[in-house]
């Protein structure tokens, strides 16, 4: 394929997402002869979607979600914008995005279409009557925006891509496999682990869904047994989200000197080079990141065993799985480890060879730019 001028359009919620997740992405497909175009909502990143060059386009995305005025407008801004500028290809990355610009696209029909499932949300694991209501609604979203004829569905892990066969919202020859959003490796380079007290180390969004108080809790538990260790905890809340964590619970728990509260930090690869071991209890992912980059920096993980997180990792090899929302198992997985710094060392070696291996930025760029030449070449 020769892609000259062919127009490709990013559509995601946020552009701080955009930028964290898929900028080598679209500097790929620039390189590649393609004009780039970025659809976001308004926020602190938009500045540097245009500093890269791209066209970016405002559109209403909502974090709640809870006023189906607002999500109608959303869906409505989409198609104007796809008769606008026409894009050859659409990729559409997260959830709304996938539903609406899915709809969009049928309604305007643009040729090429990637969705890029990075997790099905909390809808599908919560269990009460409102979510499940919601999850009745959002599965027929999907097969309505996943009806495409030049369609391309990539997954970060088995279990999200069975759950949509399963429920017959697209046809198996349309998914595709991708472990994650890639890191670059000389970015997060492998370095010894730091001596004295031992750090264990989560960055996440401050959710209840990242299992935030299952970390607050383990670390409650560890300083009952009297266990040397300095659990931190690196991110902020999410007004917009549900479950996020309130200002009064990280008062409540900086005030008993549980964890230490960093805040939100852009300086992942040095946080983790100062601390033993990497944890993330969440309760579902597509395939984190912060799991990725610290298999990069050689680090041991403790994660839960649920889709996405389990997939982050070789378990046993480059990091250990505990029950989900289960703190007890949590504190004596970290404590175990604590007390074994040798396989500690040892994990932290296989998760560097298996971030070359399968998470190289290079790598993932490469399936994404054949995905593309694929559709367009159909």
């Amino acid at each position: 394929m020769s892609s000259g001028s062919k127009v490709v359009l990013f559509v995601v919620n946020a552009p701080e997402f955009f930028l964290s997740h898929r900028l080598p992405l679209a500097i790929a497909a620039r390189e590649q002869g393609f004009e780039v175009h970025v659809a976001t909502a308004e926020g602190l990143g938009v500045e540097g979607i245009l500093v890269q060059g791209f066209v970016h386009h405002v559109l209403p995305f909502a974090r709640s979600g809870q006023n189906p005025f607002n999500e109608f407008n959303t869906l409505v801004q989409l198609i104007r914008l796809f008769h606008r500028i026409k894009p050859d290809l659409v990729h559409l990355i997260t959830i709304k995005p996938v539903l609406y610009g899915g709809i969009a696209a049928r309604i305007t029909g643009i040729q090429s279409v990637v969705a890029a499932i990075s997790g099905l949300g909390t809808v599908f694991i919560a269990s009460s009557i409102p979510a499940r209501l919601r999850r009745w609604l959002v599965i027929r979203l999907y097969r309505a925006a996943l009806k495409q004829k030049r369609l391309a569905v990539i997954f970060q892990n088995p279990d999200d891509r069975d759950a949509l066969l399963s429920l017959n919202a697209l046809r198996p020859h349309q998914a595709r496999m991708i472990r994650g959003s890639g890191v670059a490796l000389l970015d997060y380079p492998f370095l010894p682990e730091p001596d004295g007290k031992p750090v264990v180390v989560m960055a996440a969004r401050l959710l209840r869904d990242k299992g935030v108080v299952e970390f607050v809790e383990a670390a409650r538990l560890l300083q009952q047994r009297g266990l040397p260790v300095d659990m931190r905890l690196i991110g902020s809340p999410d007004p917009g989200n549900p479950t996020t964590v309130s200002r009064q619970e990280l008062d409540r728990w900086a005030a008993a000197k549980l964890v230490r509260l960093s805040g939100y930090r852009d300086d992942i690869a040095e946080q983790y080079a100062a601390a033993n071991i990497v944890c993330l209890p969440s309760y579902r992912e597509g395939l984190p990141k912060s799991l990725v980059e610290a298999a990069a920096c050689g680090r041991a993980v403790v994660t839960t065993d649920v889709p996405g997180c389990r997939d982050a990792i070789t378990p046993a090899e480059t990091g250990l799985l505990v029950p989900v929302k289960d703190a007890v198992a949590l504190a004596d997985t970290i404590q175990s480890l604590i007390e074994q710094p040798e396989r500690r060392r040892q994990m932290g070696l296989a998760g560097r060879a298996l971030a070359e291996r399968a998470y190289a930025i290079e790598m993932i760029v490469a399936q994404h730019m054949n995905i593309y030449r694929e559709l367009l070449d159909r």
